[in-house]
């Protein structure tokens, strides 16, 4: 029959004589259409050594406190923030009174609070067992990240609202608001001496500020720097350098001091569209 009439029939039968060799197929040797299933629904086994259930909507932040190597807060999109503790079941405390997703959560430096941000636009002040302590208002839109000093009690927090704020954790008094980014303050946090303030924005650039005074010292931006906005930013150690991932793909370290680019990498690896892998995380080794 030919090829054309069987495009048009749609199907093909075959007869004794279309046969060239038959084999013997032994039913035993067949896998068990059940026995398929089960393959397919085996899973890794689960080495967790604690699970904490407290949550019904998705895990937004976690936090692990400093000076204890148990004590750890989560946040997520039911509204809701937990202190708990790894190994201990029956230890855990609700962080009440966001009223949004809790976004990002950090231990103090010397271990003794603990800041919950929130999409309400607010971040709250804990002690260690959960107690409130303290909200501290100002932000008009969600709150992205939250860093202490390193050196006592200062919250630094970056918005939605295209700002940075800076609050006295232990009497809730705003200290500065850092304004000069145009878009959502993706990143930020105090170099490691406390001397000055670093924040990365959607739209594309990093500001170096003077905590004190609230003035920006240096905006870097353009060629040769990130053509997308920044998603993430690390200090070196010794308060000298910030290194920025984008979602262009390309990650740049920056002196602090100069406000100068001194070193550049990109993304070798791409989406399946042909456009860079956005960096999602850097960190200066210890």
């Amino acid at each position: 029959m030919p090829a054309q009439d069987d495009e048009e029939q749609g199907q093909v039968f075959f007869d004794e004589s279309d046969i060239i060799h038959e084999v013997d197929v032994d039913e035993e040797d067949l896998p068990d259409a059940d026995d398929e299933d089960d393959i397919e629904n085996i899973e890794d086994p689960d080495d967790s050594i604690h699970i904490f259930t407290g949550h019904t909507g998705e895990l937004y932040a976690v936090a692990c406190s400093p000076t204890d190597p148990v004590l750890v807060a989560t946040g997520g999109g039911d509204d809701k923030g937990f202190l708990w503790k790894i190994g201990h079941a029956d230890w855990a405390s609700e962080l009440q009174g966001h009223t949004d997703s809790v976004s990002t959560l950090a231990f103090s430096s010397d271990g003794q609070l603990l800041a919950s941000g929130g999409f309400d636009g607010l971040v709250k002040v804990w002690d260690t067992f959960g107690n409130f302590k303290r909200t501290l208002e100002g932000p008009g839109g969600g709150i992205e990240w939250i860093r202490w000093h390193p050196k006592g009690h200062l919250i630094l927090a970056g918005s939605e609202d295209c700002t940075a704020w800076m609050w006295n954790a232990d009497n809730g008094n705003c200290l500065n608001v850092f304004s000069g980014h145009d878009a959502i303050v993706t990143c930020g946090d105090f170099t490691p001496d406390g001397k000055t303030i670093c924040t990365g924005s959607e739209d594309a650039t990093l500001r170096i500020w003077n905590p004190r005074s609230g003035e920006s010292i240096h905006v870097v931006r353009g060629h040769p720097y990130h053509t997308e906005g920044l998603t993430c930013l690390s200090i070196s150690s010794d308060s000298t350098l910030a290194i920025t991932g984008s979602k262009d793909g390309s990650v740049h370290i920056v002196n602090i001091t100069t406000g100068k680019v001194v070193s550049s990498c990109s993304s070798q690896t791409g989406s399946t569209d042909g456009n860079p892998e956005s960096i999602e995380c850097v960190l200066f080794a210890p």
